[in-house]
């Protein structure tokens, strides 16, 4: 058993990987289409497309991760079973489902792997690609960890800590100049929202106003302030909710019910996060009953159904969990309810065959 099993294990890794140096330098090509479209705004050149491109693989990767165990899956144990390989093992003792913990287990790894990367590297390299896309086209700076994001007109410099989706400014800084270019008054507010038609609402707020004698403490609690900053300016500065890792997102979330704001754009992309982990188990037990059936269709004709019926699952996920969130039903479900059910009615399946 342990030997049969590192053998299937080595087959759908590989399988795997294949579907990988497949999927992703495609979605990577289409992603590089529509930045060449941007190429030759502000200081925005070809390298940087192909920079920023490479930046966003590893998210990615983590997007089509699904599709890569479903076609691994299907690949690999279909190849076993042309070659009567899985007829041998059954014939051998082993039944259908021993067989099936061997996937399951490598997508328990693969998950893991896709665990590490939405903490560690996914989120900081698209983070920076959306930073070296903004720069480059003269939208704003940012000026590495913990310094936050900063851009200026003639007699304003902005700095924010981020900014959250639904256009809430996190800890802000306003430095306005004279007209002798000396600094007049220092603003700092803890957060600011209500960002429309360049009104900002600024909250617990500190301003400081230099004069020739002395510097004058003000606070407030709200204020208002006309900002330089338009719409499209807003939006390439506001970080998706699927850009952060997970860490991130619970401190987000933590912070807006904590400031009364909505919070639902980073519950669900928690939940998004789980939810694309069972997917994964889901894809990888949809394959399973391709394969243990008749072999007599070829491996090509498996792959394209299981293909098709696994991007019909993955459309109605997404369509479910947007659904969700405009009609305000319950995150948690719309979520996860896909891939509990798909996972439920597979194993009903194998069940009921084997």
């Amino acid at each position: 058993m342990k030997t049969a099993s590192r053998y299937i294990a080595k087959q759908i890794v590989m399988a795997m990987a294949l579907a990988t140096l497949v999927l992703l330098p495609l979605f990577s090509f289409f992603d590089l289409l529509e930045q060449l479209d941007d190429v030759g705004k502000g200081t925005y050149q070809t390298r940087d497309a192909f920079l920023y491109v490479a930046m966003l693989m590893p998210r990615r990767f983590i997007q089509i991760a699904p599709f890569i165990a479903l076609l691994g899956t299907v690949g690999a144990l279909g190849k076993l079973a042309i070659n009567l390989e899985l007829v041998a093992l059954r014939v051998a003792g082993l039944s259908p489902a021993r067989l099936s913990i061997v996937p399951v287990g490598i997508g328990m790894a693969f998950i893991l792997i896709i665990a590490v990367m939405e903490q560690f590297i996914a989120p900081q390299l698209q983070q920076s690609a959306v930073a070296l896309r903004a720069t480059a086209m003269d939208k704003t700076a940012e000026l590495g960890k913990g310094l936050g994001i900063w851009t200026r007109n003639e007699h304003n410099i902005l700095r924010i800590g981020e900014i959250l989706p639904g256009n809430i400014a996190i800890d802000i800084e306003i430095m306005h100049f004279n007209e002798q270019n000396l600094l007049a008054t220092h603003t700092h507010a803890k957060f600011a929202d209500n960002l429309n038609n360049e009104l900002w609402r600024l909250n617990n707020v500190t301003v400081r106003t230099f004069t020739e004698k002395n510097i004058a403490l003000t606070t407030a609690s709200t204020v208002e302030w006309q900002s330089f900053l338009k719409a499209e300016d807003i939006s390439t500065l506001t970080k998706p909710p699927e850009s952060l890792s997970p860490v991130e997102l619970i401190r987000h979330t933590e912070f807006l019910q904590e400031t009364g704001q909505k919070a639902d754009a980073y519950l669900m992309a928690i939940w998004r996060k789980i939810g694309n982990a069972l997917m994964i188990i889901a894809m990888i037990l949809l394959g399973i009953p391709f394969i243990f059936g008749s072999v007599r269709e070829g491996l090509g004709g498996k792959l394209t159904l299981a293909t098709v019926i696994g991007v019909g699952v993955y459309l109605l996920d997404q369509i479910i969990a947007n659904a969700g969130l405009l009609l305000q039903l319950n995150l948690v479900l719309t979520s996860i309810l896909p891939s509990l059910i798909l996972i439920t009615l597979i194993i009903l399946w194998l069940r009921r065959i084997y």
